[in-house]
């Protein structure tokens, strides 16, 4: 991620409520949580996304999102979570600095950047679209996921234009 992206996605916190973490969950649900952890952050969001900023710089460090949710499909249709052995080669890859050249897939309205190949880890997993089955139905939750995003960042006031832009866009 540049170090934009990092912000918003830090600022979006999502992540998915499951059932037998939460109370009266039953499938995953897709939510946001402030930093991820919105309940214990006293300041407001920007002073959080401030100080990642000035971390980033002051360490140069490198900002990676994995996901380890659903992919090839959404729940109870067909898709599947991201099996632990292909999170760990994912990780192990961006830890020994394996990912740090590679060449990249740009994924539309996610805005992301992803390896077209890590060891380890099927190629198709890499690329949503082609893990979907079906095409069309990959647009239309991709569009949806978008949106959501791009529906809980308009709660941030004074957040750099170019840390919106960073994320998700249906243009």
């Amino acid at each position: 991620l540049t170090p934009a992206q990092a912000m918003y996605h830090f600022l979006s916190g999502f992540t998915s409520k499951v059932a037998g973490t939460e109370r009266g969950v039953t499938e995953p649900e897709p939510t946001f949580s402030t930093c991820f952890g919105a309940p214990f952050m006293p300041m407001r969001p920007e002073v959080y996304g401030n100080l990642l900023r000035e971390k980033i710089a002051k360490h140069g460090a490198t900002c990676w999102l994995v996901n380890t949710g659903w992919t090839g499909g959404a729940y109870g249709e067909g898709g599947s979570r991201f099996s632990i052995p292909t999170t760990r080669a994912i990780i192990a890859a961006i830890q020994n600095g394996d990912l740090k050249d590679v060449e990249t897939r740009h994924i539309d309205g996610l805005n992301l950047d992803v390896p077209v190949a890590v060891d380890g880890v099927d190629p198709t997993l890499l690329d949503p679209r082609q893990a979907w089955p079906d095409s069309a139905e990959y647009e239309r939750h991709m569009r949806a996921l978008a949106t959501q995003f791009i529906d809980n960042f308009a709660k941030f006031d004074g957040v750099d234009d170019a840390i919106i832009a960073a994320g998700p866009s249906l243009d």
